[in-house]
């Protein structure tokens, strides 16, 4: 996958850290940790500017964040509210549960898309249940570029520094990006067996 991205960033350019971002957030295996401090890299080499390379890994986030929250908007609270309703134990989730989230996304919603634009393994699916909730269009928009505004630039800027070493980047912060899937699976798993998603 490395060299199908290389080889997309080094033909496509800017084009191609659109499209490339775009697909990171539609598809998480495709890893933003490469994708930005290559373009990093290339701006070091005096292929790219460090603006256009941010604006460009910015704006095809956003394009794949809307993407999945009209997805989320389209399936709706109360669709999910019956599916909840037939595989609760699955899930480990309950009608009741949906509820609580709701109220809990419409208090803190932004503040939550934001934060986790920032942190692997969820930058993506938070765009989600931004879109289930209904969260306001403007503020799903101002969370998410800011988010992924900080989080790019912070990406293109260690690839600038590290040089032909930008891989290194990925390196770091793929740990990070596995423990936070890890303890996510095993919270899943300690909910499914004590049987959180049966309805009350």
């Amino acid at each position: 996958m490395g060299g199908w991205i290389t080889g997309t960033l080094s033909s496509m350019g800017y084009i191609g850290v659109v499209w490339l971002t775009f697909l990171e957030n539609v598809f998480p295996p495709i890893p933003s940790e490469l994708i930005m401090p290559l373009a990093g890299y290339l701006v070091a080499q005096g292929r790219m500017t460090m603006i256009g390379a941010v604006l460009a890994g910015t704006a095809g986030s956003i394009l794949g964040a809307l993407l999945l929250y009209y997805v989320g908007r389209w399936y709706g609270e109360d669709r999910l509210k019956r599916f909840a309703d037939r595989h609760g134990r699955w899930l480990t989730l309950s009608s009741r549960d949906i509820d609580r989230a709701s109220k809990w996304f419409a208090e803190r919603g932004t503040w939550a898309v934001f934060v986790c634009r920032l942190i692997p393994g969820l930058r993506s699916l938070i765009s989600i249940p931004a879109g289930i909730h209904c969260m306001g269009l403007g503020k799903f928009l101002a969370a998410t570029a800011l988010g992924t505004l900080l989080w790019t630039g912070l990406l293109v800027y260690l690839g600038n520094l590290l040089g032909e070493n930008f891989e290194r980047v990925g390196q770091y912060i793929d740990p990070v990006t596995k423990v936070v899937l890890g303890g996510m699976l095993l919270v899943y798993l300690w909910r499914v067996i004590r049987g959180t998603g049966h309805l009350d």
